[in-house]
């Protein structure tokens, strides 16, 4: 094996141009630790972020990106037990929290720590999960499990877990909505799916078979129909992707004492308009909780649930590792075209 590997890093964050490809040695596991020829990652709207300066958390300087991989154990540091070469394995998001909440926001792979865009990785054993045998996923729906999986996870099963015959909506077709429409479908839920295309929203039925589309442009109060899908008791479970955009709606349509997780920020809002998100939430008793992915403990249950049920994730495209491809896989994530998961396979 080469003693050097590939491996790109982000020595200025203004443009996904920045992007730059060093050689590197190839890292030697310590005792604690497994070497990781990397397979497939996948990429999230946080890479985005932190490629242009706009994730509202610390960045390391020169910081290697990504978070999300799939690969093989090449080598096992000699205290490491329950690992061997070859096996197919997953690392978690954040090597630190291996339950509960998190310490901090500034531990997670490509931010505050580097991340997993190379060729080998190495990491503590405690961080890392191994795929059963005979599970069908690709390494790019393996990779697509470590943030957008475990971020449905959590926001399911994390506080009020779902229990069957309850109702979940999820808001846009990316990676996140798409993989929590798996797990609720797979629960049994009654499932929703919110989009402004059309287009997007025949995709979805044909792929996923939710149980309910709704275009929120041509319906703008999208809540109530929600509450009116739901039989007028409201939406058990949503997945609140627009953040103070959508807010209002979102409390609109969740049942008494449901659950909203908020995981993105992105929709655009009138800053002279913002909801008395408080007062709403009173009136409904609701669960308005943030989620920053989770721990590696639900990536454990996700990756058995996944495996004994055989469940499938979409792969939208798969970049190769190459520094333009990559380039080109951020600016297909950032054109939001996308349905599922954007990733780059690894030679």
């Amino acid at each position: 094996m080469s003693q050097q590997q590939t491996v790109f890093r982000f020595p200025t964050r203004n443009a996904f141009e920045d992007l730059a490809t060093f050689q590197e040695d190839i890292p030697t596991p310590a005792s604690h630790e497994v070497l990781i020829k990397v397979r497939a990652i996948s990429i999230n709207s946080r890479d985005t972020q932190v490629a242009t300066s706009n994730y509202p958390f610390y960045i390391k300087d020169n910081v290697i990106p990504g978070s999300d991989a799939a690969g093989d154990i090449v080598e096992v540091g000699d205290a490491v037990r329950g690992f061997a070469k070859g096996d197919r394995v997953v690392v978690s998001f954040d090597n630190t929290r291996l339950y509960g909440p998190a310490n901090d926001v500034i531990s997670g792979q490509g931010g505050g720590v580097d991340g997993v865009m190379a060729q080998y990785i190495a990491r503590s054993a405690s961080a890392v999960v191994k795929i059963p045998a005979g599970s069908p996923q690709s390494y790019s729906e393996l990779a697509s499990l470590v943030c957008t999986g475990v971020t449905a996870w959590n926001s399911l099963y994390g506080n009020n877990p779902l229990i069957a015959g309850q109702s979940v909506l999820v808001q846009g077709t990316g990676g996140t909505s798409m993989t929590a429409l798996v797990l609720a479908k797979a629960a049994g839920a009654t499932t929703i799916v919110t989009s402004s295309s059309d287009e997007k929203l025949k995709v979805v039925k044909e792929l996923f078979n939710p149980d309910y589309c709704i275009n929120y442009t041509k319906t703008p109060d999208w809540a109530s129909e929600a509450v009116k899908l739901t039989g007028g008791k409201g939406v058990d479970h949503i997945l609140e992707i627009g953040g103070v955009g959508t807010i209002e709606q979102s409390i609109a349509a969740i049942a008494q004492g449901g659950v909203i997780s908020i995981i993105g920020y992105l929709a655009k809002y009138d800053p002279a308009r913002v909801p008395n998100v408080l007062l709403l939430a009173l009136g409904k008793e609701a669960v308005l909780r943030g989620i920053q992915i989770g721990p590696k403990c639900m990536l454990d249950d996700l990756v058995t649930l996944v495996s004994r049920q055989k469940l499938r994730f979409q792969i939208e495209k798969e970049y190769a590792f190459t520094r333009d491809d990559i380039v080109a896989a951020y600016n297909d994530l950032a054109s939001g075209k996308h349905i599922g998961k954007i990733c780059i396979t690894v030679e």
